[in-house]
């Protein structure tokens, strides 16, 4: 393979990466990473368990701790793979999928649960089809969104974000409005359930969910090529033969499944796919989606479980557990606008 030689640095070679030392990082970072999911996906699985290692209560216990620890690798998946691409496609790397308001209209759907049929209605409503409706709607919206943006000539990618936004400003506004009408004891319920929490997921939504998501993740790395293209920008993109319109179309198509599947099935993590994807960016230090996606997949699932088993078995704190994802996310989102000085 033809190598250049740079003042100053190593030999660079041609490929994914800029160095051979990049790549050997990259690659031993990831073997960390697995190592570091298998540990702490053990740790979950057997930490704790007041059971006698092989009884069959013992393996009850640990199957019943495995629903949480699938539920954390699917909202992994979905929240790392879904703001990557979106990053790409909008070409901007602060912003995030949830700006299309999947968060606003999960909280909505529930508040007009629990307002019209209380909140016994709210644990009725945990079913399948409830969570098919759910992930439905979502997609829905965002079809809406995208086909305006795909068949109006003078439409661009820029209002269609703001059009997301302001849908989920009003959504926002309306959940609080039926949230001022409910009594405390519905508005308790209300407010235990809109906290993201693998707890929320049920295991009866998995053999939908997870066939979902895998087809969702394949499409999206078989179109990892024309991502890496259009990261240049949409001008590049044309000029280079890519049918920018078209593919960003498919591909915040492909990132509605995934948002939709992560929101309805655990609710809001708002800040979870930035902190990963940016991380991953730091990590990688390549431009091959390739690389990115599974770089950062790992690490929503090593933040999560990680997070997960430290709450849980050390400072007995589950219910923080989201509270303090985002609390970091945030952070990093803050730190992040303040080096750069611009959206």
């Amino acid at each position: 393979m033809a190598k250049t030689l740079v003042a100053g640095r190593d030999d660079r070679s041609v490929g994914a990466f800029e160095s051979s030392t990049s790549k050997r990082r990259y690659w031993l970072l990831l073997a960390f990473l697995a190592v570091l999911a298998v540990l702490s996906t053990a740790g979950l699985l057997a930490y704790g368990n007041p059971m006698d290692f092989g009884t069959r209560g013992y393996w009850l216990i640990a199957e019943r701790r495995m629903n949480s620890v699938i539920a954390m690798a699917i909202v992994a998946v979905c929240q790392a793979v879904a703001t990557v691409a979106f990053q790409t496609v909008t070409n901007n790397r602060i912003l995030t999928p949830s700006i299309m308001g999947f968060e606003s209209l999960y909280v909505a759907i529930h508040t007009a649960t629990v307002y019209f049929f209380g909140a016994s209605g709210l644990l009725a409503a945990r079913t399948l089809e409830m969570f098919l409706l759910q992930v439905a709607v979502m997609v829905g919206l965002s079809l809406l969104l995208y086909s305006w943006l795909l068949t109006d000539n003078q439409a661009n990618l820029h209002a269609m974000l703001l059009v997301g936004i302001v849908i989920g400003g009003g959504l926002a506004s309306l959940s609080t409005f039926m949230q001022r009408m409910l009594t405390p004891s519905d508005f308790d319920v209300l407010t235990a359930r809109l906290f993201g929490s693998v707890n929320n997921a049920d295991p009866e939504y998995y053999p939908l969910a997870i066939p979902l998501v895998v087809l969702a993740v394949v499409l999206m790395l078989l179109n990892a090529q024309r991502l890496n293209v259009m990261g240049l920008g949409r001008d590049a993109a044309v000029n280079l033969g890519v049918d920018f319109r078209w593919h960003a179309i498919y591909t915040l198509v492909l990132v509605s499944i995934l948002m939709a599947v992560s929101t309805a099935l655990v609710g809001p993590m708002t800040f979870l796919g930035f902190l990963v994807a940016t991380l991953a960016y730091q990590f990688t230090d390549t431009y091959d989606h390739r690389y990115i996606f599974p770089m950062a997949a790992l690490l929503g699932f090593c933040v999560l479980t990680s997070a997960y088993f430290v709450m849980n078995h050390i400072f007995y704190a589950q219910g923080v557990v989201s509270i303090i994802i985002e609390l970091v996310g945030g952070a990093t989102f803050l730190v992040v606008i303040l080096r750069k000085g611009r959206l």
